[in-house]
């Protein structure tokens, strides 16, 4: 039985990241049709207004309860609680991705009524915060203490900087070709 659950818990974990992923797309896309003239700027709005709700209440917040759910429950299933080294790191990466999603909720409201804080540059670089929990937690759970922690972040900040640089190698070509 805990195998299933842990199952389940990965099958939510794959869910709610899918979620987290896309509505940042879809808050920039929302972003760049508040740019837009009329008739497009309303009926892009209007669109992605849907699409964001259905999304964000519809796959990723239910994706996000059931993680927990399912993660606690493995926690308590297969290792009774027990505190290990990797699991509290991974769990502090996890208290950030929750913090993460939040202020996702929060963009989410924003848009939904029409206030535009972020531009699409800034979401584009905020869209990447996920892709480094993302492979934090994976790398913790699944090299555990075969890893270091100075190699751990050595390589958290590579990534990081890796990043940063695609997205403004990103931004320099979308701007010459739309010269």
């Amino acid at each position: 039985m805990p195998l299933y659950i842990k199952a389940l818990h990965i099958i939510f974990i794959v869910t709610w990241f899918a979620g987290l992923f896309y509505i940042v797309r879809l808050f920039i896309y929302n972003a760049e049709a508040n740019e837009k003239h009329e008739p497009a700027r309303t009926i892009l709005l209007e669109q992605f207004g849907i699409m964001i709700k259905r999304l964000w209440f519809g796959i990723t917040w239910p994706s996000a309860i059931l993680t927990l759910i399912f993660g606690l429950w493995t926690w308590y299933s297969i290792y009774n609680f027990t505190y290990l080294p990797w699991l509290g790191i991974k769990l502090c990466f996890v208290v950030g991705l929750y913090v993460y999603h939040i202020t996702l909720h929060v963009i989410y409201q924003q848009q939904s009524k029409g206030i535009f804080k972020y531009s699409s540059g800034h979401l584009r670089i905020w869209n990447e915060v996920a892709t480094i929990f993302l492979i934090a937690i994976i790398m913790v759970v699944v090299v555990k203490q075969g890893i270091s922690i100075i190699w751990g972040l050595t390589g958290i900040i590579l990534l990081i900087v890796l990043l940063m640089s695609a997205i403004k190698i990103y931004k320099i070509i979308r701007t010459n070709n739309e010269k």
